[in-house]
């Protein structure tokens, strides 16, 4: 025989539950579905969101509808069939506002203005929580979405982009601000400031997305902890990511490609704690990654391939640890300006060595030194790079790799790998 909840037991309670579950289950049998088109009544967005009750569905029809300044303050489900056009003319677009369980999908929306005053967006969402944004293509934005202060939300599968050609004039893609719990994924963000740019984000995820031609950087993020980024590609952007004054990061699986420029990089790490960087690639960059002031960070299972630079460590490193690495075909493999402290690097693959395995177990038997004496002086005078293929540097490097005076004495890789490892 079933015995009674502490809620029967109750009789206050249980009348209560039972009002709670009848409001719930009413407000949801009054929902409403509102279709808007250039025929029906409403026929602009602006009137359907003003006639909508909370929980209710605006159907919006395919087309071209200028809008301006939309605004949401109830919970709204927005719906485009077959990608209806929302025309901002160059005003502010669509703001969210203590508005929780939101949906916006399946529109396309243009021209956003800029303003330096304002933060115009796309879709603005401010005190939004469990809302989703996805399936909708953003073109000619100053800022494509851009959340503050909101929680678990989903933004999938966007394409934004717009014409930003210098960093003063434009915004970013996705840019989201003093929230946590956000999933940030299948997106293709380009031509912006920053492709996506977090700020004070916690245990949120970037997965699967393309960042590509973005003037600054393809992914920005600073002061976020505990997040997990994996699978993403960075393409030529100014460059590619900048991680920054954060903890306990999980970057695998990303690829990191063709990020040039005099001052740019792949990925760039700066006071970053507790970190895991396993099963990136990062190819034709210009400094694969640059590591400044970074503790604890794992770097486990990486293709560092083509770059100028495949490792820069700049001062204030301790307890990063290099292992099961590829160096291939890199200008410099690593760069290093500062004492070597606890730092180890140890059974990694480098495409220079030119040593020998008498025994067969797949080990070098002589230690291989990455850090070349001409790195070394090309850190002290940038200018001298164009002696890089030179004979001459060749046997200045051959001479330090004999007898080492200038290049870190304990910067040594003990059991470098013959073959390249999977």
């Amino acid at each position: 025989m079933l015995q009674p909840t502490n809620i029967m037991k109750n009789p206050f309670i249980a009348l209560l539950a039972f009002t709670v579950s009848f409001w719930l289950s009413a407000s949801y049998i009054k929902a409403n579905v509102i279709t808007v088109c250039g025929s029906c009544q409403p026929n602009t967005l602006k009137q359907a969101i003003q006639l909508a009750q909370p929980g209710d569905t605006l159907l919006v029809q395919q087309g071209l509808y200028q809008e301006t300044s939309l605004e949401i303050t109830k919970r709204l489900v927005l719906l485009g069939q077959n990608k209806p056009v929302l025309d901002f003319m160059n005003k502010e677009g669509l703001r969210i506002t203590n508005a929780d369980s939101v949906v916006i999908s399946g529109f396309h929306i243009k021209n956003i203005g800029i303003s330096y005053t304002k933060d115009f967006a796309a879709i603005h969402l401010f005190k939004t929580n469990y809302f989703r944004i996805e399936n909708n293509v953003l073109t000619n934005v100053f800022f494509g979405i851009l959340v503050e202060k909101s929680h678990y939300g989903l933004i999938n599968n966007n394409r934004v982009s717009s014409h930003a050609t210098e960093e003063f004039n434009s915004g970013n893609g996705i840019h989201i601000w003093h929230s946590d719990n956000m999933t940030v994924t299948n997106n293709h963000v380009s031509h912006l400031r920053d492709g996506i740019y977090f700020e004070f984000v916690n245990e949120s995820i970037i997965a699967n997305n393309v960042s590509t031609q973005n003037v600054r950087y393809g992914l920005h993020f600073m002061f976020s902890n505990h997040d997990t980024y994996h699978d993403n590609e960075f393409i030529n952007n100014g460059a590619g990511v900048a991680v920054m004054f954060s903890k306990f990061i999980n970057m695998r699986s990303n690829r990191f490609y063709k990020n040039w420029g005099t001052a740019s990089f792949g990925l760039l790490l700066k006071e970053i704690y507790d970190a895991e960087i396993v099963a990136n690639t990062f190819e034709e960059n210009t400094i694969g990654i640059n590591i400044e002031n970074s503790t604890r960070i794992n770097y486990t299972q990486n293709n560092l391939v083509r770059n100028g630079w495949a490792v820069k460590i700049a001062g204030g490193c301790y307890t990063n640890i290099f292992t099961k690495n590829n160096f291939i075909s890199n200008s410099f493999d690593v760069s290093y300006n500062s004492k070597m402290n606890d730092n180890k690097f140890d059974q990694n693959y480098w495409s220079s060595y030119t040593g020998y395995d008498l025994d067969k177990d797949g080990i070098g038997d002589v230690p291989y030194r990455p850090v070349k004496l001409f790195s070394y002086i090309v850190n002290q005078t940038p200018e001298t790079i164009v002696l890089l293929r030179s004979l001459f540097i060749d046997i200045l490097n051959f001479s330090e790799k004999v007898s080492p005076v200038f290049t870190p004495d304990n910067l040594v890789d003990a059991t470098p790998q013959m073959k390249t490892i999977p």
